[in-house]
């Protein structure tokens, strides 16, 4: 089998850019929002210009078979011109090539990477789907076929679905105030474990975590209420919502939230709601200024 070598290309290779990208432009043409018609005259200068973004290729037996791109903009790193040549496909290459834009925002210190991917083409969607993208809600037509339509998709580098070995430290979160710190117990209890097994099999529940430079520095859950109420729309109410001492007054929480009304919003939610206990007089100034309404008086009876 032969090696297959992942390279950046450096700022004078327009020429070398030039020739996967009509490549590829011929082969795949629905699935670009450029055609091959529109770039074949462009000159080298412009060829040149566009590595002023980051370009990779995948090179294998001396060819160039993969290519993709990056551009941040706005916090975003969006991953662009993602195209595998038909004799490499299967091997791995796309894959390889995403990994290097995700690993080029992290260095970066960007909190997301976005991309479009046509509704049709749904190896590249598995393949976006299994590096965990998840679409945003967005979609138009492809501009260079507007009979195809595309979806757009982000993989935040900040937010995930906690796993097993993230309980102890999400636990510590939920301890460390003046609620938290009589009610809950050991981060280790094999109860906390059985219950995050429960919502984490639940699809209408979502135990997130933010994470920064490899440690969990937030949480917070969100689930999905079906109700008969205006119109049997769905509602996501937001819980548990924590962030950690060290992390506090960095803008972290107003992320969390902002990620988390517009996740609700991408899944056809109706509303987002959550709930504030009176005495967390800091939290409801929080939730004030981001556009929640203090609308409802809660009741709660404790059973134990």
């Amino acid at each position: 089998m032969q090696e297959i070598v992942i390279e950046q290309l450096g700022p004078g290779e327009g020429e070398r850019l030039r020739g996967v990208r009509l490549r590829a432009l011929a082969e795949s043409p629905d699935a670009f929002a450029s055609t091959y018609g529109a770039e074949i005259g462009f000159p080298a200068d412009k060829w040149l210009e566009r590595l002023k973004n980051p370009w990779w290729v995948a090179r294998r037996g001396g060819e160039d078979v993969g290519l993709v791109a990056v551009r941040a903009e706005e916090g975003t790193a969006h991953l662009l011109s993602m195209w595998v040549a038909p004799e490499a496909r299967g091997s791995g290459i796309g894959s390889r090539l995403v990994d290097e834009v995700i690993a080029w925002a992290r260095a970066e210190g960007l909190e997301r990477v976005g991309l479009w991917a046509v509704d049709a083409n749904q190896s590249a969607r598995s393949l976006y789907e299994r590096k965990g993208f998840e679409r945003s809600g967005k979609v138009m037509a492809l501009p260079s076929n507007p009979a195809l339509m595309e979806s757009h998709y982000m993989l935040s580098l900040l937010f995930r679905r906690a796993r097993r070995q993230d309980v102890p430290a999400i636990v510590a979160m939920l301890a460390d105030d003046h609620l938290g710190a009589s009610r809950e117990g050991d981060p280790n209890d094999e109860r906390y474990l059985a219950a995050f097994e429960r919502v984490d099999a639940n699809p209408f529940d979502e135990l997130i975590v933010a994470e920064q430079d490899g440690k969990v520095v937030g949480t917070m859950q969100l689930t999905y209420l079906a109700g008969l109420s205006r119109l049997g729309a769905e509602r996501c109410q937001i819980e548990a919502v924590r962030v950690s001492a060290s992390t506090r007054g960095q803008g972290l929480g107003r992320k969390m939230m902002a990620w988390a009304v517009d996740r609700a919003r991408a899944r056809g939610c109706a509303m987002v709601q959550l709930t504030s206990d009176n005495s967390r007089t800091d939290a409801h100034r929080f939730y004030d200024s981001l556009g929640f309404t203090a609308s409802h008086v809660g009741y709660k009876m404790s059973l134990s």
